[in-house]
């Protein structure tokens, strides 16, 4: 049997060349001319194939068009940019008469609805979007509605507030508004089976909970009831905080067919549906935690930590309220705005609260106050070297008598004279939310939700320090 080569075997290694074990003149020659051959044949034979492919391709055959694209198309596939994550990315096409025509068959979405005043409906929609996270699905955000500032208001859309372009690229993940679904002044009426989770956390409403959004939006609703086990205390009636993995088990096959119970029918049509597996819903989100009731305010919420601090506002709201912060310390146009510490006091509706206290003791003082900010102050000098000043405050005080005083301590606010003539009902809130939000350190109220989301924007946005003035009896501050 002949031998297998082993791997340095010349037949294993044969390349086919002429062999180059010849040696001298004649030899060495033969070979150059072989070579030289080789390679004027291969010159030869490209150039023949090149001159074919260019006869071929210079006239177009029969039938055929050209795939040159105009100047114009070019232009626009080069330079305009494609959001990943924007509608046109979950949609079929732009706003429809119904949303379902506009949902895409293999994406899932997820909304819900607000009525808790501005600054909760904001921490309602932080806690939508987490909740869109944790189920892998796409939340779809209705508009704010008016229930702070009186329902003669229009409702405002979320994307006029807040950047969404931004936030989805920040997270992610596609994050809709209902516009970019449904058109706004659709008069179809459709049908939509809903979770309802108001009545499993709490006894005293014997209905879901209320919003004018679901009428805004031509939707009929059919409620099911959830089941009691999504509260976090159970059986506590001063407590109405659910599970966001509670809500979320239930928009997974197994537990939600296991919780199914006969559905409310729906109040214009009469229909009884099961909660929708392709649209998810669920009546108020404002009330949900992932670890204890009224997380936000904690440095570990989720919520704030996945969703919130990539909440920031449009260009053109921030730019509004800087120009108002500059107006108010005096300042000329375009001139930069100094760094300053803002301040949030409310007393307005907060004055149920106090009971039988009398309002002058169950507010904090401005001397209370003022010790406050100065300690802030001195926070953000020990952290950057810089005394801060200026201090910025905004309130919904209507005591004229107590604005002059902050005066007095030389204090600026914001003019909101023309404001509502000028932008209309809504931008006195959003002006002072936006400001609230860039001062380098702030000080709020507490158990003010404005106050307590204001705080996590400082800290998150300008690294700053934040405290709130207690109140609710005299000496509530005192430390």
């Amino acid at each position: 049997m002949e031998p297998e080569p082993t791997s340095r075997s010349a037949s294993r290694y044969d390349d086919h060349w002429p062999s180059t074990k010849a040696v001298g003149p004649q030899a060495l020659l033969s070979r150059n001319r072989f070579i030289f051959g080789a390679w004027a044949g291969l010159v030869v034979v490209t150039l023949g194939l090149l001159a074919t492919f260019v006869r071929y391709t210079s006239q177009p055959s029969a039938g055929s068009s050209s795939v040159e694209l105009p100047a114009k198309a070019v232009a626009i596939t080069s330079h305009t940019p494609v959001d990943p994550f924007g509608p046109l990315s979950v949609l079929k096409g732009e706003p429809t008469l119904s949303f379902r025509e506009n949902l895409l068959s293999d994406s899932k979405y997820i909304t819900s609805w607000v009525s808790a005043g501005w600054t909760n409906d904001v921490m309602t929609y932080m806690n939508l979007i987490y909740l869109g996270l944790i189920t892998e699905r796409i939340p779809i955000i209705p508009e704010f509605i008016p229930s702070h500032i009186g329902g003669h208001v229009p409702p405002i859309p979320f994307g006029e507030v807040f950047d969404v372009p931004r936030l989805r690229n920040a997270l992610g993940v596609s994050v809709l508004e209902w516009r970019d679904v449904k058109q706004h002044n659709s008069t179809v009426l459709e049908p939509l089976g809903c979770w309802n989770t108001w009545e499993a956390v709490q006894g005293r409403e014997k209905f879901p909970r209320r919003s004018r959004s679901i009428n805004d939006l031509n939707l009929d609703i059919s409620f099911t009831r959830a089941p009691d086990w999504i509260k976090i205390i159970p059986n506590f009636e001063h407590d109405q905080h659910a599970f966001f993995w509670a809500l979320a088990a239930l928009s997974y096959p197994t537990t939600r067919e296991a919780n199914l119970v006969t559905p409310l029918p729906s109040p214009k049509q009469n229909v009884s549906l099961p909660p929708d597996e392709h649209l998810l819903c669920y009546d108020y989100l404002y009330y949900v935690s992932a670890h204890q009731p009224y997380e936000l305010e904690y440095d570990y919420s989720p919520v704030w930590r996945f969703v919130g601090k990539h909440m920031h506002w449009t260009p053109t709201l921030e730019r509004l309220a800087t120009d108002y912060v500059r107006q108010a310390i005096g300042m000329t146009e375009n001139t930069p705005v100094p760094p300053f510490i803002s301040v949030h006091i409310r007393h307005y509706d907060f004055e149920v609260w106090c009971g039988s206290v009398p309002v002058q003791e169950c507010f904090a003082p401005l001397p209370v106050i003022a010790r406050r900010v100065r300690e802030i102050q001195e926070e953000v000098s020990q952290r950057s070297g810089l005394w801060v000043k200026h201090v910025v405050v905004t309130s919904d005080e209507r005591n004229i008598t107590w604005w002059h005083e902050v005066a007095k301590l030389g204090w600026f606010t914001p003019d909101h004279t023309e404001t509502k003539a000028k932008y209309g009902d809504w931008y006195p809130v959003l002006i002072d939310a936006v400001i609230q939000s860039q001062g380098v350190g702030f000080v709020g109220t507490d158990r003010s939700t404005m106050s307590i989301i204001a705080a996590k924007r400082v800290e998150s946005w300008q690294h700053g320090p934040s405290i709130e003035v207690k109140w609710g009896t005299p000496g509530a501050d005192d430390h």
